[in-house]
């Protein structure tokens, strides 16, 4: 694990405290601003990299740029897979053993390894398609 500066870790505590919702590297930078952090945005978009370099974030590509989202657990060996409601805007880590197997199913039959650190699935939550089909209205 590299050294943590006070910066990377003031990046890390404001991307953990947004939980599962992404946040740009814009929206952060005045997030720590506001909480009398004085940080550029080269800053914190260097940090970020850095962080998901280590596993700590995750990097998710949205229509109009890259979000990033904190990392619970970033000793998992086999990465995360990560669900994204178009919606929303929710990612979920998904952890689910029976995905290894498609995985592996995917390396040996189709010669393909899936990089887990850039793997998002994009759909609609539970709470989202209930509220399309309108089961979450009242």
């Amino acid at each position: 694990m590299p050294y943590a500066t006070k910066q990377r870790q003031a990046v890390l505590e404001a991307l953990a405290r947004r939980g599962d919702r992404p946040a740009s590297a814009r929206s952060l930078t005045e997030d720590l601003r506001a909480k009398g952090f004085p940080v550029g945005l080269a800053t914190v978009y260097r940090q970020l990299d850095r962080l998901a370099e280590t596993g700590q974030a995750h990097k998710v590509a949205a229509g109009g740029g890259t979000l990033y989202q904190y990392c619970a657990h970033p000793a998992a060996e086999e990465g995360c897979l990560l669900l994204r409601c178009h919606r929303c805007g929710r990612v979920e880590h998904l952890e689910c053993v029976r995905l290894h197997g498609l995985y592996s199913h995917l390396a040996e039959e189709h010669d393909f390894q899936v990089d887990l650190s850039q793997t998002v699935l994009t759909g609609l939550c539970g709470p989202c398609a209930r509220e399309e089909a309108g089961y979450g209205e009242r």
